[in-house]
């Protein structure tokens, strides 16, 4: 038995074969005990804390962890075996090859954990945290790029010419790349300065309605006549936007024009009556109401009165009530509305005087 143990194959004994095999599959039953029985019973008590760390950290482990493990245990027992001086360096490359593929990833979940705690703090987190995935694909591909170039580092290969090279190229792409990056810069902007949010009623010069998409070039927008507007991330902002979605009150401004021929008791009462009329109604702040000009052809009055919601139905709905209660109010008291009017006086001879003057002829 100890003659058959002693035996060389390939640079190695078969005992050392045995032992290989014994330690990587002792080292798996290991790793199965620990994620079924003490990883699961990890999992359930992480569930039932208010905390996402931890939840973040237990799924960290299951997904990357375990993996990890597995790699470990596998090259240690392959490392107990003599190989090749080729082969062994390529089952180092191979081990460091896997090893930076799970750091990379690990950073990627620590920065995809933390930017989502960060947004989730914030107002309307939920929505700024489904906008997250066009700045991840970013930072990924940055993630990526440093790992490959690390690497390549440890697999001997000469990373500055290498950097060279992609900083020579990046100049070249950049230039012929140029309104996509802006676009892609841009969209950096709007991530972080917030000017608008998935949701938001905007206007943009002419162009009005409800943003429902914000990507790393463009940005979707839904007008009010059903179709979509699509908008390069550079030209909103550079653009005035005015969003509505932010707006907690309206403020209202209309004229009335009355007629001239009016008594200066009636004219008198008409800012009363007008303030009266406004204060009628709910959610709505009188402001003022004065007789401001002498028109051409009427006395012009101004109201102005804050209503105290941003729904623009509900804004509509007071006016159109306030204007009703005016019309009825005016009628009432006799007042009347100015139209654009001439009035001509004729100057018409005198009965008399013409009969004297046919007489003297």
């Amino acid at each position: 038995m100890s003659d058959f143990l002693q035996k060389v194959y390939y640079h190695n004994t078969v005992a050392d074969y045995l032992i290989a095999f014994a330690l990587v599959t002792f080292g798996i039953m290991i790793i199965r005990i620990f994620k079924h029985g003490f990883l699961k019973r990890i999992k359930i008590w992480a569930n039932r804390t208010v905390n996402t760390i931890d939840d973040f950290a237990v799924e960290t482990l299951d997904r990357l962890g375990i993996p990890a493990l597995y790699l470990i245990i596998v090259y240690a027992g392959i490392s107990y075996l003599s190989f090749p001086a080729k082969l062994e360096k390529i089952i180092d490359n191979a081990a460091t090859v896997v090893i930076t593929i799970l750091v990379i990833r690990l950073v990627s979940s620590i920065i995809l954990m933390l930017l989502k705690s960060y947004l989730e703090r914030q107002e309307r987190g939920q929505d700024k945290v489904r906008q997250l995935a066009g700045l991840m694909i970013i930072i990924n591909t940055l993630i990526w790029i440093l790992g490959i170039l690390f690497l390549f580092d440890n697999m001997g290969y000469n990373v500055t010419a290498l950097i060279t090279g992609l900083g020579i190229g990046g100049i070249a792409v950049a230039l012929a790349a140029q309104n996509i990056l802006g676009d892609l810069f841009n969209y950096f902007v709007i991530f972080l300065d917030r000017p608008f949010e998935v949701n938001d009623f905007i206007t943009v010069d002419d162009k009005s309605g409800t943003i429902e998409y914000i990507g790393i070039k463009t940005t979707r927008v839904l007008s009010l006549t059903g179709e979509q507007l699509v908008f390069a991330n550079s030209d909103l902002t550079g653009s005035r936007i005015h969003n509505f979605k932010r707006m907690e009150t309206r403020r209202a401004v209309f004229t009335l024009a009355v007629v001239y021929d009016i008594t200066p008791d009636k004219l008198k009462q008409i800012p009363g009556m007008l303030k009266a009329i406004v204060e009628e109604h709910r959610m709505v702040k009188f402001d003022r109401a004065h007789w401001t000009t002498f028109g051409t052809f009427s006395l012009n009055f101004e109201v102005v009165y804050i209503v105290l919601s941003s729904d623009y139905n509900t804004y509509m709905d007071i006016q159109q009530s306030i204007n009703l209660r005016i019309f009825e109010t005016f009628a009432k008291e006799g007042i009347g509305f100015a139209n654009p009017t001439t009035t001509v006086y004729l100057n018409q001879p005198d009965d008399t005087s013409s009969a004297q003057a046919g007489g003297r002829v």
